[in-house]
Order: structure tokens, then sequence, then C-alpha cells
């Protein structure tokens, strides 16, 4: 079979941010201010610290204000909920995450739903999910959005294709597979999710015209768990000791892409695949809360 297309993430999300900046440009130019998009990070996980950063640096690349709220892991629910609530009420922001990973004493539940739907950028709140799931208008969670976007811009058919996700997070496994098997375009497919205790998986795997990976393990997905010439979507981020590379790490994904991309006709690879596309999802979720399309 002829080579497999290498799904180019960031360059995708650098077209896409362009879009972005040419609309911030005009909201500016009409007298508005640009949106506001500010993140809370708890704690000093690395992989938080870097995803966060990586969005203050492309709220700067589209002309958006970025603020960053940082607070150590002992801050406690009381004064994380005391913090949602003044950025619910700050009508200078348009829209913020709350960083997850949250630490243990700190209920993610009561995070989430504090968060108005109308400033829940990400995408998480169960009003924003619930309305996701009948097809009203909503802000998309990141992750499965970005996904989306790929989907679109190579022209991967989806109707009556088998789908198979791998994992079923609210994050992104749960909702992705709903969003495929709705009517239209990217849309129409087959959908199983599967996970760690589904029997006969390698085979389910195998009949994926369409495989999603987004289960949390290094290289989980192996070359005789995909079909030839299926498409491989990869949406796992693991650091894995490297002594050869300057930062001491290199990073890889949910699928061993050496071998898989053997069989593909199209995968995404670890870096620069979904990942660039989650933040410009968030960047386009924030355009359209300050231009208040969703929630008047």
């Amino acid at each position: 079979m002829s080579q497999s297309v290498i799904i180019d993430g960031k360059h995708l999300a650098d077209q896409l941010k362009s879009e972005i900046a040419v609309e911030v440009k005009k909201m500016i130019d009409q007298g508005y201010n640009p949106p506001h998009l500010a993140a809370i990070l708890v704690g000093e996980d690395p992989a938080s610290e870097t995803y966060v950063n990586s969005k203050e640096k492309a709220c700067k690349e589209v002309g958006f204000i970025s603020s960053i709220y940082r607070f150590e892991s002992g801050i406690g629910e009381k004064k994380l909920l005391e913090t949602i609530d003044f950025l619910n009420n700050d009508e200078e922001i348009d829209g913020f995450i709350v960083q997850l990973p949250l630490p243990e004493d700190i209920s993610v539940d009561k995070v989430l739903e504090r968060i108005k739907p109308s400033k829940d950028v990400d995408g998480f709140h169960p009003v924003n999910i619930g309305k996701m799931v009948i097809n009203m208008p909503c802000y998309l969670p990141a992750t499965p959005n970005g996904i989306l976007q790929i989907i679109e811009k190579y022209k991967i058919p989806t109707e009556g294709k088998n789908c198979v996700v791998l994992g079923r997070s609210n994050i992104v496994g749960t909702p992705i597979s709903i969003l495929l098997s709705r009517k239209g375009y990217p849309g129409n497919a087959t959908v199983t999710l599967c996970h760690s205790k589904t029997i006969g998986l390698k085979e389910i795997c195998r009949n994926a015209d369409i495989l999603i990976a987004a289960i949390g393990q290094p290289e989980f997905v192996k070359a005789d768990m995909v079909k030839e010439g299926a498409v491989v979507i990869d949406v796992g981020i693991h650091r894995i000791a490297d002594s050869s590379k300057k930062s001491g790490f290199r990073l890889i994904g949910d699928v061993d892409f050496s071998k898989v991309s053997l069989k593909t006709s199209m995968i995404s690879p670890v870096p620069g695949g979904v990942g660039p596309l989650t933040i410009v999802s968030l960047l386009q979720n924030t355009l359209k809360a300050a231009r208040k399309e969703i929630y008047k």
C-alpha cells in the first residue's frame, strides 16, 4: 500500500490561528475589546504547566488577552471555588478554564459545575455536555472538537464507517463517540466505545476504519490491532526518559507510531497531531464567548 499520510496538526493549527487573528483584528477595529481567556492552575504538575504556557502563547499569537491564576496545591476547595465565582462575575473575562488534574482534596465535579456555562470554554460543564448530546449550540470540549477539525480538513470519510474509540473519559472518549455518531459530517459513523475492560478488544480494533486512541497508556495500540488502510488518531501524550534528548525525555502517544504507521492510510503523530488543535478549539470557543454567539 502507499505510504501513510502523517497528519500535520501544527500546520493546521497555524492556519486556524491566522483565521482567528483576522477576526480579532476586526473586533478591535470595530471598537470591541479583544477576547480575554483566563486559566486557573493549581499545583506544579509539569504537563499542566506546559499546557497552560502553550495556551498563553497561543493567545498572544491571535491577539487575545490572557490571564493565569496560579495557586499552590494546598489552596483548598473553598478558596478555589471563590476564585471561580470571582471570574464568573468579572465582565472583562470572556471565558476561563480550570486546568486538570486537581489535588485529591478538591472535587472536580464541584469545580466544573461552579463555572458559568457561558464562560465554560473547555466545554466540560454538564449544561454544555447536555447540549452537545442533543446537538444544540454549545461549547464543544476542546480535544474532541480538535479531532473533528482534523477529520474535516483532511476530508476523512466518516459516513457508515466503523469508528472505534479507545478510552471513555468525559474529556475525550465519551464526547467524541457521541459527536461522530451524530447525523451530518463529520459523523454518521458506527461508533464502538471501548475501554480496558472490553472483551475481544484487539479484534474490535482490527475492524475499525477509524481508530481514536485516548486510553492513557503509552504505545498501547500495536500494529496487530490495526487493519491495513485504517485512519489512526492518537490523543495520548506521555513523557518517557530519553538520555539522548537535551530535556532528558521524549513524548510518545497511545500508539506504537513507528510500527502502526506502516499499516495506516493516515495517522496523527505525537507531538504535533491532536495537541495543537486542542488549543485552537479553546481559542475558537473563547472567540464565540466574546461574541456572545452561544449564550446571549
